[in-house]
């Protein structure tokens, strides 16, 4: 925001409060975060208009979670679903407990598209065809040049997040520690016109793993290859040419007579930031985390990261700062993505290796037919599994769980658990009618709502408990009983209380 839309007039024109660097999914979910929290944000990004090349395809079930809490959904539609998913090619049904279950298949053109309308509605700055130059942190802000097509300009921020990608410019101009592995193997991958070849899902042929899928409109998504062939050193895009050769080396098939719509290649790189946070600069998706991009596990994990960081960086250019909480999101999502990245090594290892690893991927067939083996891994590639740790300690089982999907009967009506975070605050579930609960909801009004939720069945056996704080990215800061506990939880994540309260 500008000085010239901002009411009081009391910044620069290239003031704001966060500055956005990458206006991808993650850099576009974190803009409305950011905005729904009421900062000021600008979002700049390098290219004109937004990518035609839809390279990540899958949502996964916290993801769509997220997305209804958000009130998404209703535009994204109803996209194909799929409940078999896979781990290093041996397939696996996603199925869990939720709303949303197993895999949702929507082109990462319509996502940015969806981020992008929902963004700009909340009065997030989007600024296309600005390239980020030089940054300095002056210790309370960062100064940012960037040009564009008004030339060079300044920007000062109270703070920037980079969702630049993986060769992420600001990283690069921070010489930021980038610890992790350099790419091994790596899959072609091409989206092509007039051919005809029979789907294949992680066909293993002797020498090497092919797979295809028809798309609508006629265009045949081919992922191929070579066992043995190590990732090349590469300046840009492979050649469709190198498509067509592995392809056939692979299948025996010639591909060569289609005409490619695009083409690229992703490899097993392994690489994940020591730290989120480089000052007042702070990093998601792929700027912080590089990794093979198996089963979509890679966009899911930036879009959470935005979703955990969002309400925190706006709670900390308001008015009502907290101590500490910034900090909570490397603490949180460092973790997170560390262990998603141990899984995709492991699916590295037994998709793209050769016949020696076979005998472990037919024992991973077998162990994935026991019980609790498929429920382990389902929660962890759909990120159903994720639990935040407790402050303070836990001493209810919802504590640093996202909040259960349920309907609650509340004063105006039916009401989803979703539904009652679509306005981006906290809440405070009363499930039992304390008088003194009303009286806190004044005390933290603007930033947490209390609703009072009348006794049912369900609720009371989900929740077990007479209160449950909400954090605004759903995930349940305290539960329990009584209400002595209460205000010390909603000063610890959401700052002090109005004076006279």
């Amino acid at each position: 925001m500008s000085a010239a839309t901002d009411p009081a007039g009391s910044r620069a024109a290239d003031d704001t409060q966060v500055v956005v660097v990458g206006a991808g999914p993650v850099g576009l979910m974190l803009a409305g975060e950011l905005r729904l929290g009421g900062a000021q944000v600008v979002v700049l990004e390098r290219r004109e208009a937004p990518t035609t090349e839809s390279r990540a395809s899958t949502l996964h079930a916290r993801t769509m979670e997220m997305f209804d809490a958000r009130g998404l959904l209703t535009d994204l539609g109803t996209p194909p679903n799929e409940p078999r998913g896979h781990f290093g090619g041996v397939p696996m049904d996603l199925t869990l407990p939720s709303l949303h279950p197993g895999q949702w298949k929507v082109p990462q053109t319509r996502t940015e598209e969806l981020l992008q309308k929902w963004a700009l509605s909340l009065g997030a700055d989007l600024r296309r065809g600005w390239e980020v130059r030089a940054l300095t942190d002056t210790g309370d802000g960062v100064e940012v040049v960037a040009a564009g097509p008004e030339g060079e300009r300044r920007l000062r921020a109270a703070w920037v997040v980079a969702c630049d990608g993986q060769d992420s410019t600001v990283r690069g101009l921070l010489g930021a520690d980038f610890p992790g592995r350099a790419a091994v193997r790596e899959l072609l991958r091409a989206d092509v016109e007039g051919i005809a070849v029979a789907d294949r899902r992680f066909e293993r042929l002797p020498n090497g793993l092919a797979i295809a899928s028809r798309m609508p409109g006629g265009v045949t998504r081919v992922m191929v290859h070579a066992f043995g062939r190590p990732a090349g050193r590469r300046t840009g895009e492979p050649g469709f040419a190198e498509v067509v050769e592995t392809w056939r080396h692979v299948t025996g098939e010639d591909i060569g007579h289609g005409r490619p719509v695009w083409v690229n290649a992703f490899d097993d790189a392994n690489r994940q930031l020591a730290s989120y946070r480089h000052g007042r600069v702070l990093f998601a998706g792929d700027a912080a985390h590089v990794q093979m991009p198996s089963g979509g596990q890679a966009l899911n994990l930036g879009l959470q990261d935005a979703a955990n960081l969002g309400w925190k960086l706006a709670l900390e250019v308001g008015p009502h700062r907290v101590e500490g909480l910034v900090d909570t999101y490397h603490a949180e999502r460092h973790a997170v993505g560390s262990r998603v990245l141990a899984n995709i090594r492991a699916q590295g290892l037994l998709l793209l290796g050769g016949p020696e690893v076979e005998p472990v991927r037919a024992l991973l067939a077998e162990l994935l037919a026991a019980e609790g083996a498929r429920e382990h891994l389902a929660g962890m590639i759909s990120g159903l599994d994720i639990r935040y740790p407790a402050d303070p300690e836990p001493g209810h089982p919802l504590t640093g769980a996202r909040l259960p999907d349920l309907e609650l009967d509340t004063a105006t009506g039916p009401a989803t658990t979703a539904e009652l975070l679509r306005p981006g605050g906290g809440l405070l579930l009363d499930l039992v009618g304390r008088p003194g609960m009303q009286r806190l909801a004044q005390a933290w009004s603007g930033r947490v709502t209390t609703v009072a939720v009348r006794p049912s069945r369900a609720a009371t056996a989900t929740l077990a408990a007479e209160a449950v704080v909400v954090r605004p990215d759903g995930y349940v800061a305290w539960a329990g009983a009584g209400q002595d506990a209460v205000p010390g939880v909603l000063r610890r994540w959401f700052g002090t209380p109005l004076p006279d309260r």
